[in-house]
């Protein structure tokens, strides 16, 4: 089963930060960086995603609602329902971050990668990835306000402005400008995608600093990591099989069935960590923890999952007799009677 080589520097940022946490001014600098990071962050999103496509994709528009109502509606309320495992399995930090999870927008690279290995509707999933993170922009930090409550945030007009101005003021004027800097995004994807990757890192160096030098690391022992790991698998499996057997109950096909399974149960940690440096501040550092090894878990699955649905035999639509055809007039180019 594959493992990310992006997760291995992020293991390799986190453990940078245990060993060179930044302190006094340096911690200042890294959380300027960090913020303008961010804003750069949503900045290319908003330049990258084409409107006119994200409105050619409504016309499959129960697909769309279908992905939307699993990353927005489903996953929160299965986090809410893990609220039950605390003290047990999960601290309350942990389920913090594992609510903060189920919050989070699809994917787009790894499901469409993954939708096209296993031979399904790649367009579908390009516009429901796009529609999940363009939705996510809004509406995860307000379920997370919502849900959250004071660990979130909350409704503080500060909450909201840092929110207005580190994630919707940079998308926007990314979709505004498109028109003139699209081409040029779309001739250097390469190294802009460099330029994201590689200040993701510094936000997840920055949150693991934070908790470094405020000791929240001594509040995690293996055993909870543990049960995060245990929890995780479960909530994995259970959004898994509700995609895939809940799009087969709704009549969709084989095709588009794949691309819901395959947007509908993961979860953005490019979306995701940015968007926690916004809301947790200093806390960053446990609140990203569970979505980072929900990320590496995904991939594995679902990479096994594509590989065996690639094997799957073509859908054949049933065809009436020719005797009936001639009959009918189906398929014979004129009209019946």
């Amino acid at each position: 089963m594959p493992i990310d080589p992006y997760i291995l520097l992020l293991l390799g940022t986190v453990g940078l930060a245990a060993l060179l946490p930044a302190r006094g001014t340096g911690a200042d600098i890294a959380s300027g960086a960090s913020t303008a990071a961010v804003a750069l962050l949503f900045f290319l999103y908003g330049a990258r995603l084409s409107t006119r496509e994200a409105l050619d994709g409504l016309k499959h528009w129960r697909l769309h609602v279908t992905v939307l109502a699993c990353t927005f509606v489903v996953f929160p309320v299965l986090g809410l329902a893990a609220r039950g495992l605390v003290p047990v399995f999960l601290t309350d930090p942990l389920y913090q971050g594992l609510l903060f999870l189920t919050l989070v927008p699809s994917t787009i690279q790894s499901s469409i990668a993954f939708t096209s290995m296993a031979r399904g509707n790649v367009p579908a999933a390009i516009c429901a990835g796009s529609f999940s993170s363009l939705v996510g922009i809004v509406v995860t930090p307000l379920l997370a306000a919502t849900l959250l409550g004071g660990s979130g945030g909350g409704f503080s007009a500060d909450s909201v402005l840092k929110i207005v101005l580190q994630l919707l003021a940079p998308f926007v004027a990314g979709q505004v400008l498109r028109r003139w800097i699209g081409s040029f995004v779309a001739r250097h994807r390469k190294v802009l995608g460099l330029v994201d990757r590689g200040s993701i890192l510094l936000v997840v160096y920055t949150a693991f600093s934070a908790g470094v030098v405020q000791g929240v690391w001594h509040q995690v022992s293996p055993a909870r990591l543990g049960g995060l790991l245990a929890v995780e698998a479960v909530l994995l499996a259970v959004m898994l099989l509700l995609t895939w057997y809940g799009a087969k109950a709704l009549r969709f096909g084989r095709e588009d069935r794949i691309a819901i399974q395959f947007a509908g149960s993961k979860k953005s940690l490019a979306a995701g960590l940015p968007m926690a440096s916004v809301l947790f501040g200093a806390e960053a550092s446990l609140a990203v923890l569970p979505l980072m090894l929900f990320h590496q878990m995904q991939l594995m699955v679902c990479a096994v999952i594509a590989k065996r649905r690639s094997h799957d035999p073509v859908e054949e639509v049933t065809v009436p007799d020719p005797a009936a055809r001639s009959r009918t007039g189906v398929g014979t180019g004129t009209r019946p009677g």
